[in-house]
């Protein structure tokens, strides 16, 4: 099965007027939809507009592995629970593993606008205490593993004509960051996202040069 989601059906969140602007996937905040809540572990998949200068203050999460793909811009992120900080750029894989409670700050200390795509994804135990780590130039191709839970992602950066395959995973969450792709007959856009479940031997072809975040997730 194949369910294709549109970027004009994720519904608007954020906070415009101090600079933010989100577009969210599934069920968020003051948003509740009973038939999109998760799709797997995926609890999330928010698409994230920062105007130089704002961002999100010291806030909680719990229970929770959020993982950032910096698309433009420089995120500013500060951690007072792990006591980490630091800035992630496009091509970098921040995690923040929350456990039983962590802290942060995710700010746009930058002169330009900031775009990041977060994930939110379900341990496989909840609990535990924090971890942070970032990836720096994650590679095309190269898997960046999530074994709390048990997800892994792939970063595709497929050339115009280019075919890239879809993992055989029991499940498959599917986000174009950037081009024109084809997935089994979809036309796929910026923003568009597939969850794909129970299909083998997928193939998505790139009508232009693109860039996608493929979850490789449990049953």
């Amino acid at each position: 099965m194949i369910d294709v989601r549109r970027a004009a059906d994720r519904y608007a969140g954020g906070d415009p007027g101090t600079g933010i602007t989100t577009r969210h996937a599934f069920s968020f905040g003051s948003f509740y939809d009973p038939d999109n809540i998760r799709f797997g572990p995926v609890l999330a998949c928010n698409e994230e507009l920062l105007a130089p200068g704002s961002g999100f203050d010291e806030h909680p999460h719990s229970h929770t592995e959020i993982v950032t793909w910096v698309v433009e811009g420089e995120l500013t992120h500060r951690d007072s629970t792990t006591g980490h900080t630091g800035t992630v750029r496009p091509g970098d894989v921040q995690r923040l593993g929350s456990g039983s409670g962590a802290r942060h700050v995710e700010r746009n200390d930058g002169d330009r606008p900031l775009r990041f795509v977060q994930t939110w994804l379900a341990p496989l135990a909840a609990g535990g205490d924090p971890t942070y780590e970032v990836v720096r130039g994650l590679a095309d191709g190269t898997p960046y593993e999530v074994p709390a839970a048990g997800a892994v992602l792939h970063v595709r950066r497929p050339g115009a004509g280019e075919r890239v395959p879809v993992p055989d995973a029991e499940r498959v969450y599917l986000h174009v960051v950037h081009g024109d792709l084809r997935l089994d007959g979809a036309e796929l856009g910026p923003g568009d996202s597939a969850r794909i479940t129970g299909e083998k031997n997928l193939e998505v072809t790139a009508g232009s040069p693109g860039e996608l975040l493929i979850w490789e997730l449990p049953a």
